[in-house]
Parts: structure tokens; C-alpha cells; sequence
């Protein structure tokens, strides 16, 4: 398949799995199940530093957890969209130590204040991640995933560690066995979700 047909039918795929996530009713019980599941896994709890997304539009909600997530000891990071030196997508790492820091931002996605973005003690380095929370469009259940085609967590992925594990969150509906995926897509470590925890956890990425 030529790199044209692949986008393509990722675009077709990626639509499709935008109208699945918005159509999901009663987004905030299978939230609290899913992170539920999440928080249980050993690498969750073997985990020092972890990075969490904050929930937008459709996704999977994840910012009730917050509190509790900073409450229980670990250093919580979340990301933010900003460029590199270079002006291509780059997500920012920052280190949340009470919900009050953030506020809205780009995409109407809560954020740290773009003042504070370069504040040397709340920069986290993407090596300094023990397990990240990965969002996405779309997932299948070997570990696959779709994003929205922007390429921030993508960019991130290539830079953490290979021990570090990588953790697919999404609702049942966002999963597909057929899920298109490119030479230089990231596989997850396992994926979440409301009604299951797929893949054994093993570190397999190069």
C-alpha cells in the first residue's frame, strides 16, 4: 500500500472512530471503570513519575482522577501543545501539584499557563517517565493506535524510554481488529479499557 492509500483509509478509519467515541452514552461511569482498571496495574503502581492526559471533547475522562493520582505520591506530569525549535507539534511536560495551576488553553484543553511553560522546577524531561497515559482515536487490541494525525504524542513516544511502559486508555468502542496503522506507528504496552485490560504488559518496542 502506498503511503497515499494508507492515509487514506487512516482518515476514513479516524472519522469513523470520532462518531464511535462521540456517540458513547454515560462517558463518566465507563471513565471511572477504565481508570479504575488502570490504577490497579502493577507498572501503574510501580511507577514514580507517570504522565496523564487531561480528558477533551469525547475522550475518556481522566482529570476526576487527578486528585487522588497526586494524592497517592507520584509525581504527576501532564502534557501540553507547543512547537520545537524546528516549529513542528511538540508536547510539553509539566509537573501538576494541584489542579488549580492549570488553566484553558490551546483547543479549549486545560493546560499550565504559557508564562509558566520554561519555570525550570515544573519542566519534566520526556527520559524522566516511568509510564505514560496515552489517548487516542482509535486502538486495537494488539496494541495499536490512531491518533488525530497532529503527530504530538508521536513525537513524544520516540523519546521516552524503551523500559518505560505505554498505556493505551480509550472506551471498548474506540477499539478495532482492522485498526491501519504506518511503518513508524507506537505500539501500546497494553490497552484499557471500561470493560478490559488488553496485552500482558511486556516491553517489546525497539
Amino acid at each position: 500500500m502506498n503511503a497515499a492509500d494508507l492515509m487514506e483509509r487512516k482518515n476514513v478509519m479516524r472519522r469513523a472512530a470520532y462518531d464511535a467515541r462521540n456517540a458513547q452514552e454515560d462517558k463518566e461511569t465507563l471513565s471511572s471503570l477504565a481508570v479504575a482498571k488502570l490504577v490497579e496495574l502493577p507498572e501503574y503502581q510501580a511507577a514514580k513519575t507517570v504522565l496523564w492526559y487531561i480528558d477533551c471533547r469525547s475522550e475518556l475522562r481522566t482529570r476526576q482522577a487527578l486528585p487522588a493520582a497526586m494524592a497517592d505520591g507520584k509525581k504527576i506530569v501532564v502534557p501540553y501543545c507547543t512547537i520545537d525549535d524546528q516549529g513542528a507539534n511538540k508536547l510539553g511536560l509539566w509537573w501538576l501539584e494541584r489542579m488549580d495551576e492549570l488553566a484553558v488553553g490551546k483547543w479549549k484543553i486545560l493546560e499550565p499557563p504559557q508564562e509558566h511553560w520554561n519555570d525550570p522546577r515544573k519542566v519534566v524531561r520526556p527520559e524522566e517517565l516511568d509510564l505514560v497515559i496515552v489517548p487516542g482515536v482509535g486502538f486495537s487490541r494488539n496494541g495499536g493506535r490512531m491518533g488525530n494525525g497532529q503527530g504530538y504524542y508521536d513525537r513524544l513516544l520516540q523519546q521516552v524510554r524503551t523500559t518505560c511502559p505505554l498505556i493505551g486508555l480509550c472506551f471498548e468502542c474506540q477499539l478495532f481488529d482492522d485498526l491501519v496503522v504506518g511503518p513508524h506507528d507506537v505500539f501500546m504496552n497494553r490497552i484499557v479499557t471500561d470493560s478490559a485490560v488488553y496485552g500482558d504488559g511486556q516491553l517489546t518496542r525497539n
